[in-house]
């Protein structure tokens, strides 16, 4: 992947002023969803109007968004603006580059947990919405872990595959202004991926893509791959552990550490598919002029190791991996419309 050039001192920019917000996902298996996420990851964990569930691990009244509907994928993420100039910065810009930005309802909005928010067309089709002001939960939080890390670094982060990753870069570099954090390259499954992490503000990154060296190929169904959510404590982390394994939960790679942002994590796979990455102590950017992007050989320093990648598991990811080559993948064409 080509890598991500650092944005221009002297252009306004929007980073440090925008985080991962919220995360909506379609499901027919909502009660499935409810014990998975109160009795394994211990977050907080209540049913909404419209057959929907609610997930909340701070103070935000909706952090992760489960709707009755058959995807069984994240059908959206939210990004929060630090103010109204900060969104106005980032509509302008889509605006530039020819891309449609619609005003969602009040409804639509008070769904998400938000005031309000706008919506488009993001990578892969994900639906990305843009809002300010969300609600606040006036319930006290009931939950099985003591507290995760968010408040101005946001929900956490997610990784995605892409067929376009030069495409998706520049998307991200050029609306977000993301930096980028380092990049990595490791073998899976007899397949070279190359990895880019970018971050959004002083949390290591909040997004990371992923792609095949050479013929690009995409294994996955889901749209994402992994949610990160950070734990306040170790303990949280090896408790969340053990309670999602003895669920039986399946659990796609143990506990490991990642060279790059030193996270200790482990990935679970929820109902829908996707992963959701349980992590602790990762490293923060807080000294921007001194940072360098470092390139890594493995994705894990130790660790990490799969459970649950059998042979049957491995066929399938081949399988759409060669499927794949025989779609378009979407990508919204952005020129560099920083103002």
């Amino acid at each position: 992947m080509t890598s991500v050039a650092q944005p221009c001192a002297t252009m306004p920019s929007l980073f440090g002023s925008i985080s991962l917000g919220y995360v909506v996902v379609e499901s027919r298996q909502l009660p499935a969803w409810e014990r998975f996420a109160r009795d394994g990851l211990g977050l907080h964990a209540e049913a909404a109007e419209g057959s929907s569930l609610v997930l909340r691990l701070d103070e935000h009244q909706r952090r992760i968004v489960v709707c009755e509907g058959s995807a069984e994928d994240v059908v959206a993420i939210g990004w929060q603006l630090r103010d109204d100039e900060a969104l106005a910065l980032l509509l302008g810009r889509l605006r530039a580059s020819g891309i449609e930005v619609r005003a969602a309802s009040a409804q639509e909005a008070a769904e998400r947990g938000v005031e309000r928010f706008w919506y488009f067309e993001g990578p892969k089709t994900l639906r990305f919405e843009l809002f300010t002001n969300p609600l606040l939960g006036a319930r006290p939080l009931r939950m099985l872990a003591s507290g995760f890390i968010t408040g101005g670094m946001g929900l956490g982060h997610f990784a995605m595959t892409t067929r376009e990753p030069e495409a998706t870069l520049d998307f991200f570099r050029n609306v977000f202004d993301a930096r980028l954090s380092d990049t990595i390259e490791d073998r899976l499954n007899g397949v070279t991926l190359e990895l880019s992490f970018l971050r959004l503000n002083e949390r290591h990154h909040s997004v990371a893509l992923a792609a095949t060296r050479g013929r690009r190929m995409n294994p996955l169904r889901t749209a994402i791959h992994h949610l990160n959510l950070q734990v306040r404590s170790l303990d949280d982390l090896t408790l969340a552990y053990r309670r999602v394994r003895d669920m039986g939960c399946a659990i796609a790679n143990a506990i490991g550490q990642h060279p790059n942002d030193r996270e200790l994590s482990f990935y679970v796979a929820t109902p829908s598919g996707f992963e959701i990455e349980v992590g602790w102590n990762p490293i923060e950017v807080h000294d921007e002029a001194g940072w360098q992007p470092v390139h890594y050989q493995g994705i894990s320093l130790w660790g990490h190791f799969p459970e649950s990648l059998g042979l049957r598991r491995k066929l399938s990811q081949m399988g759409r991996g060669l499927a794949s080559l025989a779609r378009k993948e979407h990508t919204v064409g952005v020129r560099d419309a920083r103002l």
